[in-house]
């Protein structure tokens, strides 16, 4: 009979023991969860202030350039005040604007005697080579994965078509835009 009190006595404090441990457990999670968050939040911290001194270095680097900018253009001023100049040969340019679609500009003539016709070029990718790569890579992706014997020749052939198809897509919406004469 003592031994069975014994041992009901010792799973009851066995029991007790184990929950104070999960308690203390739980309570030293909770603890490391909230010293992880002020981690966090310093690191974030940190980074603002990082952003702050880097935006008032970009806003100083800005008004040091338009300084010397503005140094550089009383320097030319002054110099071609100083200095008259001759004009020796005009050229004329002609630009279509886009919403008349008819030619604007002063004819005027250059030293030999014969106006000359000047086009302004447009800048970046034209319609038809973006109209080119993006046909050619989505023929060669359709075609390796239409061709399931062959890959690499479904891709070559798909890559061909859709390359030309493209390419025709592009150049109309160039000519549209009026980045190449029309036919």
């Amino acid at each position: 009979m003592k031994k069975i009190i014994i041992s009901g006595l010792l799973s009851v404090f066995l029991f007790t023991a184990c929950k104070k441990d999960d308690k203390i457990a739980e309570q030293t999670l909770e603890q490391q969860k909230l010293e992880f968050q002020a981690r966090q939040l310093d690191i974030e911290k940190q980074k603002l202030a990082i952003e702050k001194e880097r935006m008032a270095y970009e806003a100083q680097k800005r008004t040091d350039s338009l300084a010397e900018i503005e140094k550089q253009e009383a320097a030319v001023a002054a110099a071609a005040a100083a200095k008259p100049q001759v004009i020796r040969e005009t050229r004329t340019i002609y630009r279509n604007s886009p919403s008349s679609g008819s030619s604007s500009g002063a004819v005027a003539s250059n030293g030999s005697g014969t106006s000359s016709q000047g086009t302004t070029q447009k800048k970046g990718m034209s319609k038809a080579a973006k109209g080119t790569i993006i046909g050619t890579v989505g023929g060669a992706a359709a075609g390796a994965i239409i061709s399931k014997k062959n890959r690499g020749l479904g891709a070559v052939i798909g890559g061909v078509v859709g390359g030309a198809t493209g390419y025709t897509i592009g150049r109309s919406g160039d000519r549209k835009d009026g980045r190449v004469q029309p036919r």
